[in-house]
């Protein structure tokens, strides 16, 4: 399979950048990226979302060895809603889920987790009401519940982790020493690992003082495209067009059109098959391919992942960035 003869192969974009998505084994991918009969391996699942329910189906974890044919990382988000290990220190089914995910990924293949919720989200919205989360930043259920596990099952293909904060309410907020104070004791007790990256869905926190202390543990800052944060160019011209990351490596990930909720871009979205053009923000793939460019220009890496709610559909809208991404550089090199 090539560049080619697939428009949906994404691999060898450039030796420094990875392309990938978020979550994978969309149905909805099939004659794009999955083109295998998968049959009864097909399962269903009910989501609701405001005041309707859409019915998922969802191919099975094998699947993955097709999507590596055609990328070269995923994220994977559903560690972002519990743990690897209970209280008891069971394995629970996100657990097992990820050792089957395992069974199925090669040499090469990289994966970014995101960690889970208990330990990043300072409050959880519960019956109508921001509630206190008890663990948050807790350090030691991060390296026993999260981390040792995660790094036992993937090893080499363990390529990161997103820590992503969830945005606080002007009532909820935090003074930016305490931002600052608390994820430098957390920093400071986690294991180390070169794959760190941190979201903050609050713009106002990050400060100049906070990005002295990601710098010095070498904590990327990621760059994403999400509903209530600025365009992609502002926050890299915000971080001084610096990567953070201490391999050199900035994610950047297109969740949803800037000013759009998740809800209404998952119900615009759905089935996730097609691009959906009054969902896409027309600025996305020009400013992804811009601060990706300007990464790649100081050397460094740049990671992209695309999620459906972007624009409808992930494939196409990582087809619609390789388009452009190849035009500009040979656009550089025309005399």
């Amino acid at each position: 399979m090539s560049a080619e003869i697939d428009p949906y192969y994404f691999k060898n974009l450039h030796p420094n950048l990875l392309l990938g998505t978020a979550s994978d084994r969309y149905i909805g991918w099939t004659g794009q990226i999955y083109h295998k009969d998968y049959g009864k391996g097909i399962h269903r699942r009910s989501k609701k979302v405001r005041d309707q329910t859409f019915e998922e189906h969802v191919l099975p974890v094998s699947s993955v060895a097709e999507y590596f044919e055609h990328f070269e990382v995923l994220e994977i988000d559903y560690t972002f809603y519990g743990l690897l290990l209970d209280r008891e220190r069971k394995r629970t089914d996100i657990y097992k889920t990820l050792v089957s995910y395992s069974k199925y990924i090669s040499y090469g293949n990289n994966l970014i987790l995101k960690a889970p919720q208990v330990i990043t989200a300072k409050m959880f919205f519960k019956e109508k009401n921001y509630i206190k989360n008890e663990n948050y930043l807790n350090s030691h259920l991060f390296k026993d519940h999260f981390f040792d596990p995660c790094l036992e099952i993937l090893g080499d293909n363990l390529l990161g982790i997103i820590f992503e904060q969830e945005y606080h309410p002007k009532d909820q907020r935090m003074s930016f020493d305490q931002v600052v104070s608390e994820w430098n004791l957390f920093f400071q007790e986690i294991p180390v690992f070169e794959g760190y990256h941190i979201e903050f869905r609050t713009y106002n926190y990050i400060t100049t003082d906070l990005l002295n202390l990601l710098r010095k543990f070498g904590i990327g800052v990621v760059l994403s495209h999400w509903t209530w944060l600025p365009s992609l160019r502002k926050q890299f011209k915000d971080l001084n067009e610096e990567v953070y990351n201490k391999e050199g490596l900035q994610v950047i990930r297109l969740m949803t059109p800037r000013n759009v909720k998740y809800e209404d871009a998952y119900i615009k979205a759905f089935p996730f098959n097609e691009l959906k053009e009054d969902l896409m923000d027309p600025r996305m793939i020009d400013d992804t391919v811009y601060v990706t460019k300007r990464i790649l220009s100081q050397g460094k890496r740049a990671c992209v992942i695309i999620n459906n709610r972007a624009g409808g559909n992930a494939p196409e809208l990582a087809r619609l960035f390789k388009l452009s991404f190849q035009k500009s550089i040979e656009r550089r090199l025309t005399p």
